[in-house]
């Protein structure tokens, strides 16, 4: 993949709220809010193995899981708060089952690209960021090598 290029699914989203007018990549972002898809069962269960991201104000949880070098991206976010849940849902749709070094190519400010400045305030779109951050650190630690055990 070359270092500039979008993974596809991403890229096509981006290109999805651009076409748009700025009125209507809110409802958009609302619609993929209704599509953030459910936790599976073990996470479901164990909401301790999930990572709350502090930079979104609502309770964004987020875990990702490394499975032959491919990343599996699971989040939730609350229904009363659909932007949050939005880019959540956006990350989970265009990271999920991408390679390890696909998801850590994502340029860190892919959230500021889709034109939604204008349209949520810059800190939730800072939120955004936040998630797309800490997926990115997950995915590191979850790949790299096993060190050897702390004496």
């Amino acid at each position: 993949m070359d270092a500039t290029a979008l993974p596809p699914r991403l890229a096509e989203t981006r290109d999805d709220f651009l076409a748009l007018e700025v009125r209507d990549r809110l409802q958009l972002l609302l619609e993929f809010s209704n599509e953030l898809p459910e936790l599976p069962e073990r996470y479901a269960e164990h909401p301790d193995l999930l990572e709350r991201v502090l930079e979104c104000q609502s309770p964004v949880f987020i875990f990702v899981e490394v499975v032959d070098g491919r990343a599996h991206l699971f989040a939730t976010a609350p229904a009363e708060s659909p932007t949050t849940r939005g880019f959540a849902s956006i990350l989970v749709q265009g990271i999920d089952g991408l390679t390890v070094g696909e998801v850590l190519a994502i340029p860190d400010d892919y959230p500021q690209t889709l034109g939604l400045g204008q349209a949520v305030s810059p800190l939730r779109v800072r939120g955004m960021t936040g998630m797309l951050a800490r997926i990115k650190r997950q995915v590191r630690a979850r790949s790299a090598p096993a060190s050897a055990p702390a004496e």
